[in-house]
């Protein structure tokens, strides 16, 4: 540990797998104190043992429960948004329910979380948002990857717009 983010706040959504649990990993062995949310509480299991790491069940598709999160926390320096699904198929085989689904949690929940906690950042004069995206988007089109590969592209304009109009203000946000 080098603890390059000793004495820093940070939010993770969909910490209980893959990514999400990897990055509360990281960020608590750099000394972070970490927030940790799944929307399947059942899977962040094991999480509890880390010193600083607090857990959460969090749906990030329900505004009101968005929210309450980030008033409970309030401010932070860091805020990465994981939570996403991957849809299968092209166009023909994306039905109007994939499709609000995957702009719902890829897209509108990045959007609310951002909302949510970008004014105690301002208040402070720093943070940084970090967002999900993915190759498979306006980067590089990918077979059978329709509806993931549009709402990602949607999450590289929602940064580029957020970085835009933050950067002179302390905020940093990027998409990886």
């Amino acid at each position: 540990m080098s603890g390059r983010l000793q004495g820093k706040i940070c939010v993770v959504t969909a910490a209980g797998q893959g990514m999400g649990r990897s990055s509360v990993e990281a960020f608590h062995s750099e000394g972070a104190t970490v927030h940790a949310s799944d929307i399947d509480e059942s899977k962040l299991g094991g999480l509890e043992k880390l010193k600083g790491v607090s857990l959460k069940k969090l749906d990030v598709t329900d505004p009101s429960a968005v929210e309450a999160y980030a008033k409970g926390i309030g401010a932070v320096d860091v805020l990465f948004n994981v939570a996403g699904m991957v849809h299968n198929g092209s166009i023909l085989e994306a039905s109007e329910k994939d499709f609000d689904q995957a702009i719902t949690l890829n897209v509108r929940s990045m959007y609310r979380m951002i909302k949510a906690f970008l004014p105690a950042m301002l208040a402070k004069n720093g943070g940084t948002i970090i967002n999900m995206a993915s190759v498979a988007s306006s980067v590089k089109g990918v077979p059978n990857r329709f509806v993931y590969g549009l709402s990602k592209a949607a999450v590289i304009g929602l940064t580029k717009s957020v970085a835009a109009d933050y950067v002179a203000k302390g905020i940093r946000c990027t998409a990886i």
